[in-house]
């Protein structure tokens, strides 16, 4: 095991409340610094967390309680515009391929988990600067007040500071064309659709891309991606307001023979959730130097079209605590999480930036795509085609192997 016995993570997320408690499974004290004055309650849209995500929370002990606050996922149903079934992943009201959950559920759920082992997370830290030292690194926040540790990690999302601590000429994230919206209609609303008994309907549309799930209650989980060539923050999204987005996503549904219009009409402006433009970022190039490491979307940004952004988070956080525990030096460590990590990070965004390729899909593509798709969905729908993403279990009791050089942790 390495020296460290103290950690600094940065961010308070998804990705930070694991690490903290993965770092304590290994032996390693971790207090989690949030920029958030108070709880993030309220903040993001709707997330998939798949079977691998849910097997890497199973080792810190949070699956159940990730899974009581999600709604099970059976199959996935991709439809075209016309209504017409492309193809079938998973069993309708077979077992759960997923669970959809709302991110600021997640983010609730493992708050609560973490507090409840024990880790201590500080609010009104943001990050401005680093120093490392001989024996460790001191974190300098905005409010004037320091921390220091063995090491410090960034789990502070996609805009990382600790990522340009690292690594200063590290890329930004780009637009994937996209921006995302999604919400529920409650059974009252009168939408009137039977239950999708599990199923979770992905529509290629004419103009853009709607998902929903009908579940036993009635109540309706929608959400849509609506190409754009400008890319809006969430606050510039927001100002424009749900009424005039309703309208903007009733149009582009218009020519559609799915249920999109239908249960649109049943949502209310006020409850819709806005969440702007959808990003994605391939693996940074640097992920550690020196006593600094980057986790989750610090690291790495899935667009949401691959449905692993939070599973791929939840990984990374075990996967770190495990090489830290096993292995004798930091450059060890890190490079060896590296190892680990980057080539799975780097196959799944390479298939999300085709899926939002046909998400944005001009005329001519779009036909195209809804020649091509029915062959390649069948191909895909096939288990053992996706059991490297879906099934990936990490074996937390194995102990890590080192990579023979350092050179990928940043030195």
């Amino acid at each position: 095991m390495t020296d460290v016995r103290t950690a600094l993570v940065i961010g308070g997320g998804v990705a930070g409340p694991v690490a903290a408690m993965a770092l304590r499974k290994a032996g390693i004290e971790a207090t989690v610094y949030e920029a958030y004055e108070g709880t993030a309650d309220g903040v993001g849209g709707g997330l998939g967390l798949a079977t691998n995500g849910l097997n890497a929370l199973k080792i810190i002990g949070v699956d159940d309680a990730v899974r009581a606050a999600g709604v099970p996922v059976s199959a996935m149903v991709i439809e075209s515009w016309t209504g017409k079934r492309l193809a079938e992943f998973g069993v309708t009201a077979g077992p759960p391929v997923l669970y959809s959950v709302w991110r600021t559920d997640l983010y609730r759920t493992l708050y609560d988990q973490a507090a409840a082992q024990g880790i201590r997370i500080e609010h009104g830290k943001r990050l401005t600067r680093a120093t490392e030292h001989a024996d460790g690194v001191t974190a300098s926040f905005a409010d004037g007040t320091t921390a220091s540790a063995d090491i410090l990690i960034g789990a502070d999302g996609v805009r990382s500071t600790v990522r340009s601590l690292i690594d200063p000429t590290a890329p930004a994230p780009g637009y994937t064309g996209l921006l995302g919206f999604g919400g529920f209609v409650e059974a009252d609303a009168g939408v009137g659709l039977p239950s999708t008994s599990g199923a979770m309907h992905m529509c290629f549309g004419k103009k853009a891309f709607f998902g929903y799930l009908v579940e036993p209650s009635g109540r309706i989980g929608w959400f849509a991606n609506l190409p754009s060539k400008q890319q809006l923050t969430v606050e510039e999204a927001n100002a424009v307001g749900g009424v005039e987005w309703l309208r903007q996503l009733t149009d582009a549904f218009a020519g559609d023979r799915t249920p999109a219009r239908a249960i649109l009409d049943g949502v209310a402006p006020e409850r819709m959730v806005i969440v702007g433009g959808l990003e994605i970022m391939r693996s940074a190039p640097v992920w550690s130097r020196g006593r600094m490491v980057i986790v989750g979307d610090a690291a790495h940004v899935p667009s949401n079209s691959s449905g692993q952004g939070a599973s791929m988070a939840v990984e990374g956080a075990v996967e770190l605590a495990r090489c830290l525990r096993d292995l004798p030096t930091l450059a060890e460590a890190f490079a060896t999480y590296d190892r680990l990590r980057r080539p799975r990070i780097d196959r799944i965004i390479a298939g999300a930036e085709r899926n939002n390729n046909h998400k944005a899909a001009g005329p001519v593509a779009r036909i195209l795509r809804d020649l091509t798709m029915p062959t390649m969905m069948k191909l895909l729908a096939k288990p053992e085609r996706m059991a490297w993403q879906n099934d990936y279990l990490i074996d937390w009791d194995a102990p890590v192997q080192s990579v023979p050089t350092p050179a990928l942790a940043g030195k």
